[in-house]
């Protein structure tokens, strides 16, 4: 598929389907090719879009200056390139804040908004594991030994009732060619710390639905708020 020629980077993407265009950003870690699995079950209903962010996939160059909001205007960049003046948006993890840092950019052409896995929040234990990844991917061996390392967080407890499942992802994701680096894996973490919304879900004027898990590990939902209790006099 092509590439998009922007100021300092050169934007790869996929197109699938047909149908209303929708734009799917793809979470931490993750390019074009996370959306695999889903891909297949939407593109009779829909154009899919799928851009690899800023330093993943083959974007290059992968250490060009990151944020999650310059990887939002690459995301409008390349829907004004294919001539979509309204569209449907879908962002899984990181790919959520893009989304809706998106519509603040351009709020009267996003037509609906799915947030998955996702919070505005950059919360200190998520970093913690992102970091202690990192470590341990650079350590001797560590190839192998980080992507172990992330299975438990990603996968859903039933995934590990069989070991092989675990070997399978493993040869999947060293067989893949486009796998991103340890460094740009620390120049995108860079980016999230950096991170800071200018929108809050409150300000989403578009249809929205967020799907979140119920034991989301990396991003928990936050605790139910204890209701104030007024004292008597």
């Amino acid at each position: 598929m092509p590439d998009l020629p922007l100021s300092d980077i050169s934007l790869h993407y996929e197109v699938d389907g047909s149908g209303p265009p929708l734009l799917m950003l793809a979470g931490m870690l993750s390019d074009s090719a996370s959306w695999g699995a889903l891909a297949p079950l939407l593109s009779d209903h829909f154009t899919l879009i799928r851009p690899d962010n800023r330093s993943t996939g083959r974007t290059t160059p992968w250490d060009a200056e990151t944020s999650v909001g310059q990887m939002a205007r690459d995301a409008l960049a390349l829907m004004d390139e294919l001539g979509h003046a309204k569209f449907h948006v879908v962002g899984h993890s990181m790919g959520g804040l893009m989304a809706m840092e998106l519509f603040s950019l351009a709020p009267e052409r996003i037509q609906a908004m799915s947030i998955l896995a996702s919070a505005p929040v950059r919360a200190p234990r998520t970093m913690a594991v992102f970091d202690a990844l990192l470590a341990v991917r650079r350590a001797p061996e560590g190839a192998q030994l980080w992507l172990r390392a992330l299975y438990p967080w990603v996968f859903t407890p039933g995934f590990f009732s069989d070991p092989t499942n675990t070997e399978t992802a493993l040869a999947a994701a060293l067989a893949y060619p486009h796998a991103q680096s340890a460094d740009a894996m620390a120049h995108q973490l860079e980016a999230l710390r950096g991170f800071r919304p200018t929108v809050r879900p409150a300000d989403l004027r578009c249809p929205t639905q967020v799907l979140h898990g119920a034991e989301d590990l990396l991003i928990p939902a936050p605790p139910p708020r204890t209701p104030l209790r007024r004292s008597r006099t």
